[in-house]
């Protein structure tokens, strides 16, 4: 069985299978928890009718539950896909971070839960050698379904600390842009991109509302300031410049 010895409890969740197919951890995903408290959402995630489990769950305190064995399939990811991997449950161990979201006033992360996570995520990246760019926020692998954990998650400071992909964004300045409706070889560009770099875009030429969708889930990501589905020049520069990285890292 694999734990992590930075868990203070094991509170086993009924939500849980084998990987299939023979897939060992390769991804972390990071979400919020969408709940009031951390008690509730233990009960959600230890109900076996909420059909929906984690790995480990991170309180505001900072303090860290485990609920599925590193070993198991937790339910986390639902209807998601990266790379053109569409069972995420099956290669990824997932992380519930006690916040209420979007719906209840999104407050930021309290300290003591930033460096519990910073800390967990080390350790699940030390044992089973994720790579950085496969550190990844729920809505990177479900962005048509999610926000979490949101624009407030700070990853330019989990990747200082050595988790996740990360580039200083481009600023934004205002420059030439693609947005929906448009046409043409630069979408199918700014399409291809991202598909490259891991979103379940569609290479169609065409920006579309899928297209907008992906382009936000990757702004929420990596462009925080401006969250608009529009991808300007700071968008593009900031992705391309993700892409150049990835043979750094």
């Amino acid at each position: 069985m694999t734990r992590s010895a930075l868990a203070s409890t094991f509170l086993p969740s009924p939500n849980i299978e084998p990987r299939q197919n023979g897939h060992k951890p390769d991804m972390l995903i990071l979400h919020y928890t969408g709940m009031g408290d951390a008690k509730a959402a233990c009960r959600w995630l230890c109900d076996p009718e909420s059909k929906v489990s984690c790995h480990y769950l991170i309180d505001e305190r900072g303090v860290i539950i485990q609920m599925v064995d590193e070993d198991m399939r937790a339910w986390h990811a639902g209807v998601s896909s990266w790379k053109d991997e569409e069972d995420i449950n099956s290669c990824s161990i997932g992380i519930e971070i006690q916040n209420p979201g979007h719906t209840a006033g999104y407050p930021d992360f309290p300290e003591a839960q930033v460096l519990a996570i910073i800390a967990l995520c080390k350790d699940i990246i030390a044992r089973h050698a994720i790579h950085p760019a496969r550190v990844l926020a729920h809505s990177d692998i479900a962005p048509t379904r999610k926000i979490d954990p949101g624009e407030k998650f700070d990853w330019a400071r989990l990747h200082a600390e050595g988790v996740g992909h990360w580039v200083t964004p481009e600023p934004v300045d205002g420059g030439s842009f693609l947005q929906l409706g448009d046409e043409g070889q630069a979408v199918e560009a700014l399409q291809a991109m991202l598909r490259l770099y891991g979103y379940a875009a569609e290479i169609s030429g065409i920006y579309d509302g899928l297209t907008q969708v992906m382009v936000r889930a990757f702004q929420r990501h990596f462009r925080p300031s401006r969250i608009d589905g529009i991808a300007d020049s700071s968008t593009v520069t900031t992705l391309h410049r993700l892409l150049q990285g990835l043979e750094q890292v």
